[in-house]
């Protein structure tokens, strides 16, 4: 189908005159606040839901917020209201958690201040007792100068979704110079993120999410239902870990803990989530959600509480033989890389972990879902020499940019070697995943595992360290915008070179943008893998790149997973 933004909006009463003044009445000029970045739910409970806007207004005003929450969109059943300060200290955001509410049930919620009434949204309360179905947009990697973010949009249009998964990289931290990253596609098309630098201070992460919630189509999306988001890397600084970021160099850009502080502080601002316990980490957010006795939804935390730096293949991979020539040290990497004392949720989420699983199984629910950062399958590197054979490689090399040619030889020879493709992903840390497969297995669970992180759809059916016991279904989720490996390399027969290569990978698909619609049953569950033709244009269309349903084993498991 063909979409444009208009639509998208005008369907969710989202129209230039949604608000009741209208942005050229007298009285909007003469106002002095403005609801300039749409309003979002999140964190739906069966009796709860967060609601969420910010307020466009001086720099030192605190204006009081009305907020309402109704059964329809004319309000004319409103069954919660209140008020609230738009504080600067929460750099003029309100977050409300709003409770009483009945569950399953479906809320319209708006603000007003000064006279000026937000665009209104949508929420949805979690379902309890028998449920037919679940249903789940699943999303991630929103590098905004590198597309328009027209699967948000997508989103929006659904007609039937009960919550919004973000798996994280909702922001980028990079500045909007020529050789940032996604800046050659975001100079083309008049699409910079502000501020221009690399974002280091509050004020800086806090002008960034700014930057993405003025675009309309995540504001559409965010109207649409409730989310439930996780962070990654990004929001912080590239391939964070607990004490440190490849993308943080503390002579210049100063302390690491303090850049991280900041970088939540304004997440937890920003975003429609609920705020932690009195006592609690910013970085705790690691909780569950229960929809019915179809599903619990377990939201890990897998970058900054407990991780482990990454290996690199440069500093562990790599050694200087005795001709003073760089080879490869097989045997010494793989003892590093599987030590058993390698982290990357810690041991507390993890018993915390096996905790929600045992329980959600004792409750009879079918599936435990996993909202998981990053890709979780055994995935070796795309031997495409040996895919393409070696004319088309050799023609292959010859017409790719300097800088990919460069990145294809190395990682050429290195993907001969029996080592995984991305280290920052599990397969950083193979003795943590083999923990977590114990736990599905010792609670009996049904597991499906949702990741995102990659820029790539993937279908994974994933299998303990003997190679016998599938344990696991996964679906990766493609980036909104983020460019994925077959982007650069639009000639080679990547997708096909990553599942010759790996046998847990059934599917992938490394160029399109989109995200995952996940379908759960009591009998099945299906993953939709949508994307939108293009995120340069405007104008797009959407298909189904491919479907894939799984089925829950008797005694814990799942099935085989099958294309549709």
């Amino acid at each position: 189908m063909t979409i444009n933004r208009r639509k998208a909006l005008s369907l969710l009463g989202m129209g230039a005159a949604s608000p009741v003044l209208s942005a050229g009445s007298a009285s909007a000029r003469e106002a002095k606040v403005a609801f300039a970045h749409g309003v979002a739910s999140g964190d739906p409970l069966a009796d709860r839901l967060i609601i969420w806007t910010r307020v466009s207004t001086s720099a030192e005003a605190k204006p009081m917020v009305r907020w309402e929450l109704a059964t329809d969109a004319s309000f004319k059943s409103i069954v919660a209201k209140g008020q609230s300060v738009a504080d600067p200290a929460r750099d003029h955001t309100v977050k409300i958690d709003v409770g009483g509410l009945k569950p399953g049930a479906d809320y319209h919620y708006r603000f007003i201040c000064q006279g000026v009434t937000s665009p209104v949204g949508r929420g949805r309360t979690l379902p309890t007792g028998s449920v037919k179905d679940v249903v789940l947009a699943v999303a991630s990697c929103s590098l905004y100068p590198a597309g328009f973010f027209n699967a948000y949009q997508a989103i929006a249009k659904l007609e039937r979704v009960d919550a919004v998964l973000h798996l994280g990289d909702y922001i980028y931290e990079y500045g909007a110079g020529p050789d940032d990253y996604g800046m050659s596609i975001g100079a083309k098309i008049g699409r910079a993120p502000e501020p221009a630098h690399e974002i280091v201070s509050l004020a800086d992460y806090r002008t960034r999410h700014a930057c993405y919630k003025a675009d309309p189509d995540l504001q559409a999306a965010h109207a649409r239902a409730p989310w439930i988001v996780v962070w990654d890397d990004h929001e912080t600084a590239n391939d964070s870990w607990t004490d440190g970021a490849e993308n943080h160099q503390p002579v210049t850009e100063g302390d690491w803990a303090a850049r991280k502080a900041v970088a939540l502080r304004a997440y937890h601002e920003w975003m429609p989530i609920r705020d932690p316990a009195p006592g609690q980490s910013l970085s705790a957010i690691n909780r569950s959600f229960s929809f019915g006795d179809v599903a619990t939804l377990i939201m890990t935390e897998t970058r900054l509480t407990a991780r482990d730096k990454q290996l690199t293949f440069a500093a562990d991979l790599m050694v200087k033989g005795t001709d003073g020539q760089p080879g490869f040290d097989e045997a010494t990497f793989n003892a590093k890389l599987n030590h058993p004392s390698r982290q990357l949720m810690g041991p507390a989420q993890e018993a915390w972990l096996g905790q929600e699983l045992d329980r959600s199984v004792k409750a009879g629910q079918t599936w435990q879902v996993l909202g998981n950062q990053v890709v979780m399958a055994r995935v070796k590197g795309p031997q495409l020499a040996k895919v393409m054979g070696p004319e088309a490689w050799a023609a292959m090399l010859a017409k790719a940019p300097a800088y990919y040619r460069d990145q294809m030889i190395k990682s050429s020879a290195r993907n001969d070697l029996e080592v995984p493709y991305n280290l920052d992903s599990w397969d950083g840390y193979p003795a943590a995943r083999e923990r977590v497969y114990d736990l599905f297995k010792a609670t009996k669970a049904h597991p499906i595992v949702l990741s995102g992180d990659s820029h790539a759809f993937w279908v994974n059916a994933l299998f303990d360290h003997s190679g016998k016991t599938r344990v696991a279904a996964e679906f990766g989720a493609t980036g909104i915008t983020s460019p994925g490996l077959g982007d650069a390399l639009r000639d080679a027969p990547v997708n096909e070179a990553y599942v010759s290569r790996n046998p847990e990978v059934l599917f992938t698909d490394q160029s399109a943008k989109g995200f995952v619609l996940l379908t759960l049953t009591k009998d099945s569950a299906r993953g939709d893998l949508i994307a939108v033709s293009t995120v340069v244009r405007k104008q797009f269309e959407t298909k189904t790149v491919s479907s894939w349903t799984v089925t829950p084993e008797q005694g814990g498991g799942v099935g085989p997973l099958k294309r549709v």
